[in-house]
């Protein structure tokens, strides 16, 4: 093993999370001070640059994975973050402060949650993911995003209006605009290039790169965000948080990255399709019937999922690096 190549490897996956974390900040808060300054409502910033700014790291991470021959860390980043959010940012937050949603606020993105996640699913295990159904899952996204707007805009649903961060003037919040779009690129291509050397070292095939180190690092804005809010006592927007960023990483990410190049399923390991994307599916459906049952994530529920996420990522290494990969590839 080259060790030390490996240590670069690691350092540019750090870096590169550290980049991606940084410039999404500088992003979002350079293009809501601008968009503000120009006289644009709140409801439409929170609509377009908040929620697609958040994901836009997790974007390019895949669009570059892709385009670069390694689609298999696009799937797992997206299967992998959507895992994390539930078990390890909505584990960790419910942890520290019980978490609590009105169940007829947050059915809708329940239901297109679930939807999204069978749809991509399907995807998957038929075939390949094309052009056609990239251009599908972005026209879909871009109608849920209109028909939220036209609910919120005629008071029949509660949206958080977004800070509006302090800049000196227009020309500072566009060079920190241009400083975080540039870090998000720089990131995403350290993140990529670290994870497919670290993969082929140490002998761990890029699926699983994407479904736990890139997954994680990916899912850190979401994890501060929402460790913010607890503080802050705005736990009701937490599980909102969650339910769109879900559906924002199957729709757009996956998406406009199969849009740019179809995803084939031949680069897609066996057991991303036989075990991985089940484990989505299986942790989605619990955090939806536990919100439309009970109501609330608390400290014992939290304490399950990031249990149920540490042993998780042990599962996924240990079939990787034994031999029953094998067995399910067969």
């Amino acid at each position: 093993m080259d060790t030390q190549l490996l240590i670069f490897a690691i350092g540019a996956l750090g870096f590169g999370m550290y980049l991606l974390f940084k410039g999404g900040d500088w992003t979002i808060d350079a293009a809501v001070f601008i968009a503000r300054k120009l006289g644009v409502s709140p409801l439409v910033i929170g609509f377009t640059i908040v929620a697609f700014g958040t994901s836009l790291p997790e974007l390019l991470v895949s669009i570059n994975a892709n385009l670069t021959g390694s689609p298999g860390i696009a799937i797992g980043n997206v299967i992998g973050s959507n895992i994390a959010n539930i078990l390890f940012v909505i584990g960790a937050t419910g942890f520290f402060a019980t978490l609590a949603a009105s169940r007829r606020d947050i059915l809708r993105d329940v239901v297109v949650m679930m939807l999204a996640t069978v749809w991509m699913m399907y995807l998957m295990a038929s075939g390949n993911i094309t052009q056609v159904a990239g251009y599908g899952m972005i026209a879909v996204l871009l109608s849920y995003v209109i028909w939220q707007y036209w609910m919120a805009s005629k008071g029949k649903i509660d949206v958080e209006e977004p800070d509006v961060p302090e800049y000196k003037n227009i020309a500072m919040a566009l060079l920190f605009l241009g400083l975080g779009l540039v870090s998000i690129a720089l990131g995403a291509e350290f993140l990529v290039r670290g994870a497919k050397t670290a993969a082929s070292i140490i002998g761990v095939p890029e699926d699983v790169i994407g479904l736990s180190v890139i997954a994680i690092g990916t899912s850190l804005p979401e994890l501060s965000t929402c460790v913010i809010a607890a503080m802050k006592k705005q736990t009701d927007i937490i599980i909102g948080n969650i339910l769109g960023s879900n559906v924002f990483n199957i729709l757009m990410i996956i998406g406009a990255t199969a849009m740019i190049k179809p995803i084939e399923k031949s680069v897609i390991a066996p057991q991303v399709v036989q075990l991985d994307m089940w484990v989505m599916f299986g942790v989605s459906a619990l955090f939806s019937f536990l919100l439309l049952t009970y109501g609330r994530i608390n400290k014992f529920i939290g304490a399950v999922f990031l249990i149920g996420y540490v042993f998780y990522i042990g599962l996924i290494y240990a079939l990787y690096l034994s031999n029953d990969v094998h067995l399910l590839a067969s």
